[in-house]
């Protein structure tokens, strides 16, 4: 996440929709709401509105807030008492990070700013030596190294930093639906730079959403979304940075310290916008050979990836329902699709609404 501005400006459009726009942790946010008066639409955004601003701050892994005050009390080895905005977080972190096996590991935050990705703009100049990502991968950071005691969390591993660039955005739009629902908003659909939580129907029809092709500027396909739906895409081509000619993406193998390189985007269809998050993090590093398992342990059914070679990869089910934009991809890969254990969160690793 990055610097937080927040303003908005509604105007209501002649076929019932009320339009705002937030922007939030560096994206502008589309909030669209039919069918409601605007009185109640201003008083949901408003309320939408504060609620992203109290988790900039809360949230923040590198600014003065909450979240930074914890991984200040982990790095000195002493716990800290968590409020009931920021603790559910970490509850949906520790099981996303046990339901990826590993791949999505919120606790290695001290690798992701040594690359350079604890800033505004990511950092130019050089990049990590290979002898300081291998002495912070030793260190091995990890989700199950937090420890909780009601609200007060502690960590094992002082070692262990924070970072919920990977999914802050998902959870944020889930809670912004949650806050519109609260307000009787029955159709809707928010829009964070791509990234689509719906409510609800667009009049007769569904809402529908493009996914845009990592490769240019254009969309690879489009997909109708049932109301509750969230659909988030994580690419390279967004936030990188570059060195001597080679671009580093933000998304970083906790395997090995290193970004990306094979994934260019995947996108992840899923009622929990904070899980479709995620996985679309988590099987970006699973990769071509094993995002399809990743994926069905997390229990997402709607991926599609596309690999750097332009290859395109696509769940059975996520084959059903999109359809592609133009000249279709050269090569569509559909992997048998069969059922994988995932381990069963405990009622304390599933996030709840905060007060």
């Amino acid at each position: 996440m990055v610097a937080l501005l927040v303003f908005w400006a509604a105007f209501r459009s002649p076929d019932t929709e009320f339009r705002s726009t937030l922007h939030v942790f560096g994206t502008l946010v589309e909030i669209i709401i039919r069918d409601t008066d605007e009185a109640a639409a201003q008083r949901a955004i408003s309320a939408v509105s504060a609620s992203f601003q109290r988790m900039h701050t809360g949230w923040h892994s590198w600014e003065h807030g909450e979240l930074r005050d914890l991984n200040q009390a982990i790095a000195v080895g002493r716990s800290e008492t968590v409020s009931s905005f920021l603790l559910p977080l970490i509850h949906q972190a520790k099981q996303f990070y046990r339901l990826s096996d590993g791949l999505f590991n919120p606790a290695i935050g001290a690798l992701v700013a040594e690359w350079g990705f604890h800033a505004d703009k990511p950092e130019t100049g050089a990049i990590p030596s290979p002898e300081t990502i291998r002495a912070l991968l030793s260190q091995n950071p990890t989700m199950d190294d937090l420890v909780f005691d009601g609200t007060r969390i502690a960590s094992r591993n002082r070692s262990v930093r924070l970072d919920f660039g990977g999914f802050a955005k998902g959870a944020a739009l889930d809670r912004a639906a949650e806050i519109l629902k609260s307000f009787g908003i029955e159709n809707a659909v928010l829009n964070a730079g791509g990234d689509l939580r719906v409510l609800g129907d667009h009049g007769n029809r569904r809402w529908r959403a493009g996914i845009r092709h990592p490769l240019d500027w254009g969309l690879i396909a489009s997909v109708d979304l049932v109301a509750g739906e969230g659909l988030f895409t994580s690419g390279n081509y967004e936030r990188y940075r570059e060195h001597e000619g080679r671009r580093y993406t933000h998304i970083i193998d906790p395997r090995n310290g290193m970004p990306i390189d094979r994934i260019v985007s995947v996108s992840v269809i899923h009622p929990n916008g904070a899980l479709a998050d995620a996985a679309a993090t988590a099987l970006s590093i699973a990769g071509p050979t094993d995002w399809s398992r990743v994926a069905r342990r997390m229990g997402v059914n709607y991926v599609l990836l596309v690999e750097k070679t332009g290859t395109v990869y696509l769940s059975p089910e996520m084959k059903k329902r999109v359809t592609f934009v133009g000249t279709p991809p050269e090569k569509v890969v559909v992997p048998p699709w069969r059922h994988t254990d995932a381990p069963k969160p405990t009622k304390k690793d599933v996030a709840t609404e905060p007060e």
